[in-house]
């Protein structure tokens, strides 16, 4: 049966799921806070399209990461960069997997991996390396995701409504009704179906609606955006695993990013817990004034890495990261779906930590 439906969030699995639902026939009004779609998150991240490599302590992440590979890869390849070198690099201390294991690892996901050659192995400080292994993985451009989107979502009929801050969701006659602000006037919309896809700011949207927060962990993360040294231009590398670092492109802006385990969160909370903090996570952002990371993330990386010494810091983007609690002890990456949260019927929470796994969720959607 065809039906309303509101969608709260434009960033990736906002869009697509205002987009499935679309194609479905239903009549769908998309939300966004920001002025366009992808502005936040889904922007401001490391742009890998994981290919199963980043999750050697999360058997069934990386299982899925391999599944849903092709399904992006082809949905989206215009937008995807493959035109680097990849590789990853198992560090001789402090290390959470050996060389051994993170070969075995990719053998037992069905992942691409061989022996970096010599002309690569060279780049990297051998006392504090073990191995070096050439991989298959990509970026994304999220630039040109949103720009798809957004012609995908006009073209079938998507209402759009951006610069609308949602004040909550209520029980209506037959459904739901979703208060929000717009241009400082207040309206409303009512819907049989809601979707809270607002990632960081779901607990938000569940307080202001009277109804329970899930329990989410909050980090304010810097990604360090840098010109890299010519040997690196064409090259992303990850060092793992442990409290190492990553840098590879990032095809919206033409340049790489730069993250490290230790220095890119800069500060966490959690939510939904007796000892939780209350806050408005991007209000919260937008109040403070953080010093780069980049000193400490470069000073130890260029210790792995050498000729990184001579890379040029040009921005760094800090945004909310938000994931589950689980996921601290293994690195994974479990999707959150609670359809009919807090006793609402028809509205439900979805949140993903990685683009890639947008297709369990449409899953999801079809049961």
């Amino acid at each position: 049966m065809k039906s309303a439906v509101v969608v709260v969030g434009g960033g990736f699995f906002g869009a697509r799921v205002a987009l499935e639902f679309a194609r479905a026939g239903h009549e769908v009004t998309l939300l966004e806070r920001e002025a366009g779609l992808m502005k936040r998150a889904s922007y401001a991240n490391q742009a890998r399209v994981h290919g199963g490599y980043h999750y050697p302590r999360s058997l069934l992440t990386a299982l899925r990461s391999r599944v849903n590979l092709p399904a992006f890869y082809d949905e989206y390849r215009d937008c995807i960069d493959t035109s680097f070198e990849k590789y990853y690099v198992i560090a001789r201390q402090f290390s959470k997997v050996s060389y051994q294991q993170f070969g075995l690892f990719c053998q037992r996901i069905e992942a691409p991996v061989r022996p970096a050659p010599d002309r690569v192995t060279k780049l990297f400080n051998d006392d504090l390396v073990e191995a070096v292994y050439t991989v298959e993985e990509y970026a994304f451009n999220a630039t040109a995701i949103a720009e798809r989107l957004t012609k995908q979502l006009t073209d079938v009929g998507v209402r759009i409504e951006t610069r609308a801050e949602v004040l909550a969701v209520g029980p209506a006659a037959g459904g739901l009704v979703v208060r929000f602000q717009q241009h400082g006037q207040e309206r409303e919309l009512t819907a049989q179906r809601v979707f809270n896809c607002t990632y960081a700011r779901i607990n938000e949207i569940n307080r202001r609606s009277g109804v329970a927060e899930l329990p989410l962990k909050h980090e304010i993360a810097e990604i360090v955006l840098i010109e890299p040294p010519a040997e690196l231009a064409d090259k992303g590398v990850t060092v793992m695993c442990g409290p190492f670092f990553s840098t590879m492109p990032f095809p919206a802006r033409g340049l790489h990013s730069l993250t490290h385990v230790r220095y890119t969160p800069h500060t966490e909370w959690h939510e939904a817990k007796p000892d939780s903090i209350t806050r408005d996570s991007y209000d919260y952002l937008d109040s403070l004034s953080l010093p780069s990371a980049y000193p400490k993330m470069l000073a130890d990386a260029q210790r792995y890495l050498p000729s990184l010494a001579d890379s040029k810091y040009v921005e760094s983007l800090f945004e909310v990261k938000t994931v589950l609690p689980q996921s601290e002890g293994d690195d994974s990456r479990p999707i959150l779906y609670k359809p009919d949260h807090g006793g609402l019927t028809g509205y439900t929470c979805i949140m993903g930590g990685k683009l890639d796994n947008i297709y369990d969720v449409l899953k999801e959607l079809e049961g």
